[in-house]
């Protein structure tokens, strides 16, 4: 319900940036107080329309804000202080610009006589917007209090409209304070799409109607496309996703690869495909082996013009979101389309073998995969950090009930998952799981404090080899085994979540994990399970970088 706005008493303008938010429907923000926020902070306490969930620091806020907007597919909201605060979410920042998430960043400045000025005010970086411009999809600028609103619609409708993204909003503190009237009307914004040329469309239907074993390569820009996404697989095309795109079309579809997408078996049935419509992705290095994976002849289509043929070159590029791209093919296709049906089978026969192949790689764990599939299916979110279970079957085995319930580290950046853990828990989408490594869970231990104090519904499952296990196999195999640096001081887990209040259980049988998981999901509130792979063993091969090679950034 919108709220009755008296327009006959001035409010300080921090009052009126908590009211806009809370008339476009944001319920839950994310930060971390300090003096230059407190007036937009302060009136939302007052104002009791939206729930602040305090971060333990600025990056975690923004990981939080990143994956409570993926799953609820809707607007996330990050509140930071100037200066270094803005700074510390820089590089979970980079994440959701990568994931293309509309996180609205609510970053603050010093007061305007001082601003850009260098003169070296408490908080100040005078270069503030340059930092905010590289890891924003646009930054603004509020300059003038009657400006502020309004400034701040245009800021959440930039992250909303396609091709989405984050959204820096500097708003100085003296802004924050002056008092102004209210509106007559609650905010409101229309976020704007892409509409792509119909006479593109006609020709890319053309080149589908001609092609014998067609297929749709679908990314994260398509999550918003899988009813039409899931109609053409239908018409008898097929279908390969990024780790991005999952469940665009539902997982486990007969004519569908899902993500394996760079099996022997998968390239196999991209040699004999004659065409792929590639929607939504940017066919990223590795997913690609560094876009050395052949593909068929490409068309394309995607939200951000800038994207085509970025990586690969295509024969025909159509700018458009990608529903209204996949709906204005499906309305000139005919109902049912000539394919190859010995192709289509393959497809689904490529999957089953490259299951097979993880499930033998991952030897013992693949009790905790089917577990974890089982349950993630059912119908909640799954959120990874940049583990080596991730890298195997976190991102390809594990099946989604719908793509918005994926969420990981688009951008390989360790130390995220914990965060994302605790926004994709408040989302009231079902309890998260939320899969760590050790190494990657040290970079973030505070905000298990956050998760005890807001109550996030996830279950943590740590996977514990005593360091960076993917390090360690890379140098075995790259650097004639000379480990250096890998194997670091791991905390007592156990007493860690003790000093938070966290539930903590502890697996040393892999056979042991999935009641230890129906244990904790049943419970409310968060839980850590902790899987002791050291007592259980090693993969029954080791894993040593991502299938393109670039392992370096990967712990």
């Amino acid at each position: 319900m919108d709220a009755i706005v008296d327009t006959t008493l001035e409010q300080p303008v921090g009052d009126l940036i908590a009211g806009a938010l809370a008339d476009l429907g944001v319920t839950h923000a994310f930060g971390v107080i300090s003096i230059h926020n407190m007036p937009i902070l302060d009136a939302i306490a007052r104002q009791g329309r939206i729930r602040f969930v305090p971060a333990r620091g600025e990056a975690g806020a923004m990981n939080m804000a990143d994956a409570f907007a993926r799953v609820t597919r809707g607007l996330g909201v990050c509140i930071t202080s100037t200066g270094t605060a803005a700074g510390n979410a820089a590089g979970a920042q980079v994440e959701a610009l990568t994931a293309g998430s509309p996180v609205l960043h609510i970053t603050t400045q010093i007061d305007r006589p001082f601003m850009d000025r260098d003169r070296a005010a408490i908080h100040d970086v005078p270069r503030q917007p340059d930092m905010l411009r590289a890891i924003s999809k646009q930054v603004v600028r509020v300059w003038e209090p009657h400006q502020a609103v309004d400034a701040l619609l245009a800021a959440a409708q930039a992250a909303l409209s396609a091709p989405s993204g984050p959204v820096s909003l500097e708003i100085p503190v003296d802004v924050q304070r002056v008092p102004l009237r209210g509106r007559a009307t609650p905010a409101r914004i229309a976020p704007q799409g892409v509409v792509p040329d119909p006479r593109l469309l006609d020709e890319l239907a053309e080149r589908m109607l001609r092609a014998e074993r067609p297929m749709l390569w679908l990314g994260g820009g398509a999550r918003g496309a899988a009813e039409a996404a899931t109609a053409l697989v239908e018409r008898g095309i097929g279908a390969v996703t990024s780790t991005n795109g999952r469940a665009v079309v539902p997982e486990g579809h007969r004519w569908s690869l899902g993500a394996f997408n760079m099996t022997p078996d998968a390239q196999a049935v991209y040699d004999a495909a004659d065409l792929m419509l590639v929607v939504g992705s940017r066919l990223r290095g590795n997913e690609t082996r560094n876009n050395a994976m052949r593909l068929p002849p490409l068309l394309q289509a995607d939200a951000d013009a800038t994207q085509a043929g970025r990586n690969y070159p295509v024969e025909l590029f159509v700018s458009g979101d990608a529903r209204l791209v996949l709906e204005g093919l499906l309305a000139r296709l005919p109902a049912k389309l000539a394919t190859d049906v010995a192709f289509l089978d393959s497809i689904g026969t490529a999957r089953a073998k490259g299951e097979a192949a993880l499930r033998r790689m991952i030897g013992p764990y693949s009790a905790v995969a089917e577990a974890i599939s089982a349950r993630v299916a059912e119908g909640r979110p799954w959120v990874r950090d940049v583990t080596i279970s991730n890298s195997t079957f976190g991102n390809r085995f594990v099946r989604l009930a719908a793509p918005e319930y994926g969420v990981h580290a688009l951008g390989g950046g360790i130390g995220q998952g914990i965060a994302m853990g605790i926004g994709a828990g408040l989302a009231a989408k079902g309890k998260a799981v939320v899969l760590v490594g050790d190494g990657a869970a040290q970079l973030s231990l505070g905000e298990l404090a956050t998760g005890v104090e807001s109550g996030t519904d996830a279950v943590f499952v740590l996977m514990n080899d005593r360091g960076y296990g993917v390090i360690r196999n890379i140098q075995d195999a790259q650097y004639g085994g000379r480990q250096h640096y890998a194997s670091i001081l791991t905390p007592d887990f156990s007493l860690v979540c003790q000093a938070v209040g966290l539930a903590h259980a502890r697996i040393s049988r892999a056979e042991d994990f999935a009641a230890a998981l129906d244990a904790a999901l049943d419970a409310p509130g968060p839980r850590m399970i902790e899987v002791d792979m050291v007592a259980i063993g090693p993969f029954a091969e080791n894993f040593a970088g991502p299938p393109a090679g670039a392992a370096g950034s990967v712990r």
